[in-house]
């Protein structure tokens, strides 16, 4: 050992309330350590939640508002793939009405989201407020009209996956 170390320790063990004082502010400073770690991880982890929210609420409004009579089997799948609850019984009910709607109107509607941002959120539910356009193009309409959708989307979380459970026109 040094003297200079020998020295320092010889002082400490003179004086054994340095040693305590110490032994404190090291115990504090693992603490706060600790807790601070924690509070990145928790952020993460939120922040991490909210991008999956935000994605599953964007990819349901785009099936949603993106039909095509041509393909409309595949596209209402699509929807169904991502919904859950009382979306997803409407939905399965009146796709034997909107197929023949859709197909006798020879309607193609592309879906484009603008911007959508969470209402509210936990780890199970969430609301999602969605903003998307459309051009739809159909018998009365070949050269399209565009459409715009203010969307309420409320998800849950089941299996692992953001699901909508019901789709309200807002605003």
């Amino acid at each position: 050992m040094t003297r200079a170390l020998t020295a320092r320790i010889a002082l400490w063990a003179r004086n054994p309330r340095a040693v305590v004082v110490l032994a404190a502010v090291a115990a504090v400073l693992v603490a706060s350590s600790g807790w601070l770690g924690l509070r990145v991880y928790e952020r993460h982890m939120t922040e991490q939640r909210h991008q999956d929210i935000l994605a599953a609420a964007r990819q349901s409004a785009l099936n949603f508002t993106s039909l095509d009579y041509r393909h409309y089997g595949r596209d209402s799948k699509n929807v169904l793939k991502g919904a859950t609850g009382d979306f997803e019984k409407q939905f399965s009910a009146q796709t034997e009405q909107l197929t023949k709607i859709v197909a006798d109107n020879k309607s193609v509607s592309e879906g484009q989201i603008l911007d959508a941002g969470i209402a509210r959120a936990d780890e199970r539910t969430a609301r999602v407020l969605v903003v998307a356009d459309s051009k739809v193009t159909n018998v009365s309409a070949p050269k399209g009209t565009s459409r715009n959708y203010r969307l309420q989307l409320d998800l849950v979380h089941e299996g692992g996956r953001w699901l909508t459970s019901n789709v309200e026109f807002v605003g």
